[in-house]
């Protein structure tokens, strides 16, 4: 009699857990799939946050959302190479389903550590140099993304050099040397330079604790300054703009968000709308395209940003004239 029990529970047992009733799920019910993103970072500065914010926009915008069906792991490498190269591997290690890599080092770490996890690079000067891609309108392998470069970005903005300080002579250029990115644009910069008949005065940094004394190497040798799209730098623009103000030296450089913070002017971009393109190639390859059939994309518009209270900091006079078609900030 026990025994006939014991057959009958272990039937009932059987029955309920093959009808679902030992769990909340419902029969059939599956659950939505986390999409696992690693961001990898170079260094903390506005222009890479805010590609960084519409990268996290555009996938919110196509429904992955945090807390819900994404999960993000954003690392910053506080411009240590060694951290740089840790990062990277963590997120290869941790089976990611797509890297997203901020500036030049990051993306060449990401690349290198894998060759199967999709890789989206953004911020990015000169991608095919920097050995990401194959080439822009074909990358081949698991890489592609965004470039922050517009080719008459440079061009530009040196030119804005001679009309709103005729009297120039002498610029200025302090960048990180070890940095792929700054020397693409220092010497397209030189290029520039001499093509309007300026000089250019450099002066190499390796670290953000070296930008104020490389500023203060130019005091009196200099007629202008411009700093590129330089990491290093860009990490520590207070200290540049405080000598600029201090010695009335216009200060021109390589982004819009540097101009915000207190430089005079630039030709430059929205980092937020650059990365919210590289959110919806992201889309794109969770849905199944490969990297390799995804062109390299850039900014197409740029617009002339000038800050009207840099220009008074550092003696600039502004004319209706030369803030014609500007965009205005720090009024």
């Amino acid at each position: 009699m026990k025994k006939s029990l014991a057959v009958l529970l272990s039937g009932a047992m059987l029955m309920l857990a093959a009808c679902g009733g030992g769990g909340n799920q419902a029969s059939g019910e599956k659950k939505e799939k986390t999409v696992k993103i690693g961001i990898t970072q170079i260094v903390e500065h506005p222009s890479l946050d805010a590609a960084r914010e519409g990268f996290i926009a555009a996938l919110k915008d196509a429904g992955y959302e945090e807390g819900k069906n994404l999960k993000i792991d954003y690392q910053n490498a506080q411009g240590d190479m060694n951290n740089n190269a840790s990062i990277a591997q963590k997120f290869v290690s941790d089976k990611s389903d797509l890297i997203l890599a901020i500036a030049t080092p990051s993306a060449q770490a990401a690349v290198q550590a894998t060759k199967d996890i999709p890789v989206l690079f953004t911020a990015i000067t000169d991608p095919v140099g920097a050995e990401l891609v194959q080439s822009m309108e074909k990358p081949g392998g698991n890489t592609t993304g965004t470039s922050d470069t517009h080719p008459d970005a440079i061009k530009n903005t040196i030119a804005a050099i001679k009309k709103f300080i005729p009297g120039a002579k002498k610029v200025g250029i302090i960048y990180n040397n070890g940095e792929p990115n700054s020397v693409v644009n220092v010497k397209n910069a030189k290029e520039a330079l001499q093509a309007e008949g300026l000089e250019a005065v450099e002066s190499t940094i390796s670290a953000s604790s070296e930008v104020k004394q490389a500023a203060e190497s130019m005091v009196g040798r200099v007629d202008v300054l411009y700093i590129p799209k330089d990491n290093t730098v860009v990490a520590a623009l207070e200290s540049v703009i405080t000598v600029a103000n201090d010695k009335d030296i216009p200060m021109f450089v390589g982004e819009g968000d540097s101009v915000k913070r207190g430089a005079f002017a630039s030709y430059g971009l929205d980092y937020h709308e650059l990365g919210y393109t590289t959110g919806k190639m992201a889309v794109e390859i969770l849905k199944g395209k490969k990297p390799a059939d995804i062109p390299v994309g850039y900014p197409e518009n740029l617009e002339l940003v000038v800050n009207k209270k840099a220009a008074e900091e550092q003696g600039i006079k502004l004319t209706n004239d030369m803030l014609k078609d500007a965009k205005i900030v720090g009024e």
